[in-house]
């Protein structure tokens, strides 16, 4: 390893300390590895990383302050690391790869402290421009033959741009967090990062969104199709290692939460279908593999992987045609002259995890041509391959499952659908909860006046606004049938939700008066046939809604059809007020109902005391 002369730089690294933050999968919580983060620069004289790196290349020291702050950093990690296979995601600065000639340093470091190559993954930041990517490109394709990962840092801003995404190849992209922060209310960051994750994909790159601080960037973040996250949402960085975990229930407990209001069961469908090919080690001999495909002839590929079992791209038999059809195609591959490894013919190949929806892989594989499917993986390792028969299968399979829940006329979740989160709610006695129940008023007399049809456009009329108007990926919108539709949602604030209520019910109300015609909006009411040859003044349609609040932290057991029956018994209250709006504590009421029924029991006992009394 190269020495750093200078006595001065030697002094002011000596104080340097790594903090770690884990990267982990969006899907499971599980961790996938650490980034190192410098600590104690000021310390060290340095206002912030950036002049600390910029100060060593100004006097020419920056090759061989980065590796004696690899070499911190990787020992730090490794007495982190125990037996766990993680990855160490280590800043290196730009300017440093166009200058690198401690390739076999960095190995040999990793394995000074019982690690291997596939330990570690440099972040190429983007605040320096690299002199000459082809270089840079060279280097890196180097340290990947040794195992070594590469990602792109803070993709979207300074140089981490398309071109360096040409030149790098990345196996991990890290969206920048200018573009998570607040992602939920900002569609152009959705439309870029929803780009950023397609062309990833595409190249078989896997994204990372940095910085996710709330539980809404957190769901956006899923729906787009990230594949890992990192930030204060999961964990701040750590100093001490025993802070740090090797899964975050937090994130585990989101995701189910997310799957549950998705209805996403696609990972059973996705393994049920799924081709457990024989993968190929990258170590392998090339001689042998191409063996292999001999004796395999039905086989047209092999999926790579590493020793932790992660995918690196497939290998293709006609990789080997131009050797199977010459005459000394075999003494070629097994020439040392040649090279054993087979890195030359590992092609990139697009991955996603068992657990992404089945339409976000459809999306991976149609912007991909002339490839034979996706490899799957399963926190982060080969699980299998999906073929492209098998996709349209298992999406075929989904949507005829979730026809039969729909409602077929506003294609929202139906009855089923609502049973099933009221259960899993009632179960969740640590989460709050809030259902809404909405229904409309005078909604058959429009039906006998105007018809069928005009009812039903009225009826998609309030489903659009309940979409438009609840975005946030906590609730769940559903529609029961006729004039009944339903709202769920987790750990959300009963006054938001009430003044957002009240919001939609007066826009329904004014824009609901252009389904009836000019006399009667001025006149406010139509006429209706009663019965028995009698007329009546209906006033225009109006909508109400129920909401219930279920508290979290509950020792109260309730039933799916005790709370539907507490809807019922509040519709009345709805409808006689003002703003159209009941709302009610479910422990509240339970305890209410409770009370009078012991009030009841004991006015029975007291009437019939004297009865009993004279009869003896």
């Amino acid at each position: 390893m190269t020495i750093l002369q200078n006595t001065t730089w030697s002094h002011r690294l000596a104080n340097i300390d790594f903090a770690f933050q884990p990267i982990v999968n969006i899907h499971t919580g599980v961790c996938y590895g650490y980034e190192a983060l410098l600590r104690n620069y000021k310390v060290s004289g340095f206002m912030s990383v950036s002049e600390l790196f910029d100060h060593a290349h100004t006097e020419k020291a920056l090759p061989q302050v980065e590796m004696l702050l690899r070499k911190k950093a990787i020992k730090k990690f490794a007495d982190l690391l125990k037996q766990e296979k993680m990855k160490l995601f280590f800043n290196t600065d730009a300017r440093v790869l166009n200058a690198e000639t401690s390739q076999d340093a960095t190995v040999a470091v990793l394995k000074q402290y019982g690690l291997i190559g596939e330990s570690l993954c440099f972040e190429i930041s983007g605040k320096n421009k690299p002199d000459n990517f082809d270089e840079m490109a060279g280097i890196l394709k180097t340290y990947r033959s040794q195992g070594v990962k590469i990602a792109i840092d803070s993709y979207g801003m300074g140089y981490a741009d398309l071109h360096t995404l040409y030149f790098i190849e990345p196996d991990f992209i890290k969206v920048d967090r200018f573009f998570i922060k607040d992602i939920e209310k900002d569609s152009k960051k959705r439309l870029f990062v929803s780009n950023i994750v397609e062309v990833a994909h595409y190249l078989g790159s896997t994204v990372v969104a940095v910085g996710v601080e709330t539980k809404e960037e957190y769901h956006v973040c899923r729906d787009i199709g990230c594949d890992m996250i990192q930030g204060y949402l999961i964990q701040a960085p750590e100093e001490k290692w025993t802070w740090l975990r090797t899964q975050y229930q937090r994130i585990h407990l989101l995701s189910q939460t997310h799957r549950e209001k998705k209805s996403d069961g696609d990972q059973e469908l996705i393994n049920a279908e799924i081709e457990k090919i024989e993968p190929v080690l990258n170590e392998t001999d090339i001689f042998e593999v191409f063996k292999r495909f001999k004796q395999k002839k039905e086989v047209s590929f092999f999926p790579v992987i590493n020793k932790n079992g992660e995918p690196l791209g497939i290998i293709r038999e006609n990789s080997f045609k131009d050797y199977a059809y010459s005459r000394f195609g075999n003494e070629l591959l097994q020439n040392p002259a040649f090279g054993k490894t087979i890195d030359k013919f590992i092609g990139k190949f697009p991955i996603a995890d068992i657990r992404t929806p089945t339409e976000k892989i459809l999306e991976i594989y149609s912007r991909n041509e002339h490839i034979e499917g996706i490899l799957i993986v399963d926190k982060m390792k080969y699980a299998g391959f999906l073929s492209a028969a098998s996709l349209l299968k298992v999406l075929n399979e989904k949507n005829l499952s979730a026809a039969k829940d729909q409602n077929p006329l506003s294609k929202l979740p139906g009855n089923t659908l609502i049973y099933e989160y009221i259960s899993k709610a009632v179960r969740d006695t640590k989460s709050g909860y809030l259902f809404v129940y909405f229904d409309f008023e005078n909604f058959k007399s429009y039906n006998d006046k105007y018809g069928f049809r005009q009812g039903d456009r009225i009826i998609l009329l309030f489903s659009e606004m309940l979409k438009k108007v609840f975005k946030s990926s906590d609730s769940f919108i559903a529609h029961a049938g006729g004039d009944d539709f339903f709202m769920g949602f987790s750990q959300a604030s009963s006054d938001k939700i009430c003044r957002e209520v009240n919001i939609l019910l007066k826009s329904f109300h004014r824009d609901v008066e252009s389904f009836y015609d000019p006399v009667s909006i001025r006149k406010g009411y139509i006429i209706s046939w009663k019965g028995e040859g009698k007329m009546e003044s209906v006033p225009l349609l109006k909508a109400n809604a129920v909401i219930l609040e279920l508290p979290a932290e509950r020792i109260q057991v309730f039933s799916v059809s005790e709370i539907a029956q507490f809807a019922v018994q509040l519709r009345q209250k709805a409808k006689d007020s003002e703003d159209k709006v009941c709302q009610a504590n479910l422990s509240d009421l339970k305890k209410n109902l409770r009370n009078s029924f012991e009030f009841a029991k004991k006015e029975i006992a007291l009437h019939l005391r004297p009865n009993l009394m004279s009869a003896i």
